[in-house]
């Protein structure tokens, strides 16, 4: 007769955890229950996909209800590498200020540079000042003048809250992640993913280089249309950004 304690610790032909069913070699250790409790067990399973979807869920939840009753908002970008002092920072500071001066709250990434620029325009113009940051190895933290701050571990859950919850982008001189939000967000106005959505890149210094290679290789071998350039405009004039931005809101 086998041993009875021994026969428990064998793992069953079947489990059951919740709707998931599991046989023969993909039967696993333990339960979830036991899992949690055990303090001094295996903390893998926290960093599995069926825990992560929680996760990326609770990040939702919270964006959501943070930003839900927000005021019209622009997101603005850029560099998170412009020092305090540059002709590029103090236009971002005027370009927050103008923001709110003319109605929006302003939505940064929350970091330093040009996103802390436009950040403290907002909150000098005592208007609302808002950063979603990003879970990364070599970020600082938000900015000192984010009133509204939220940390994402997801960059896919911090991209829907700058397009649910703004009217419109200005993209200031950035690096790859500028360049990320801003194709990303002319992909989704140019699928009409979303309409009504203006997206102006201020410096034309800046963005040249990329607009005569949207248009001398992109357009010019048909990888995009003409009209994919009326998707943005360009301008050097803090009063004309927000001007585009209000206009274009508007309708």
């Amino acid at each position: 007769m086998g041993n009875p304690e021994a026969e428990d610790l064998r793992s069953p032909a079947e489990q059951r955890l919740g709707p998931v069913l599991r046989r023969r070699g993909q039967v696993q250790p333990g339960t979830t229950d036991q899992r949690l409790l055990d303090v001094v067990g295996d903390s893998d399973w926290v960093h599995t996909d069926p825990w992560r979807v929680m996760r990326i869920q609770s990040e939702f939840v919270e964006g959501f209800g943070a930003l839900a009753e927000l005021p019209s908002a622009i997101s603005v970008f850029g560099s998170a590498r412009t020092k305090p002092g540059t002709p590029e920072y103090e236009e971002g500071v005027r370009l927050g200020k103008a923001l709110v001066e003319a109605g929006f709250a302003v939505i940064t990434g929350g970091g330093p540079g040009a996103m802390e620029a436009a950040n403290k325009g907002a909150r000098d113009a005592q208007g609302v000042s808002v950063g979603l940051g990003i879970e990364l190895p070599f970020e600082q933290g938000l900015n000192p003048h984010v009133d509204i701050g939220i940390n994402f571990r997801y960059f896919f859950v911090r991209k829907t809250m700058f397009v649910k919850y703004a009217q419109g982008f200005v993209v200031l001189p950035g690096g790859l992640g500028t360049l990320d939000e801003l194709f990303e967000a002319l992909t989704l106005v140019q699928t009409r993913k979303v309409t009504r959505f203006p997206i102006v890149l201020f410096g034309t210094a800046y963005w040249s280089g990329l607009v005569d290679w949207l248009r001398g290789t992109v357009i010019a071998q048909g990888k995009a249309s003409d009209r994919d350039l009326m998707l943005f405009h360009v301008t050097d004039d803090v009063d004309e950004a927000v001007a585009l931005v209000s206009k274009e809101a508007a309708r």
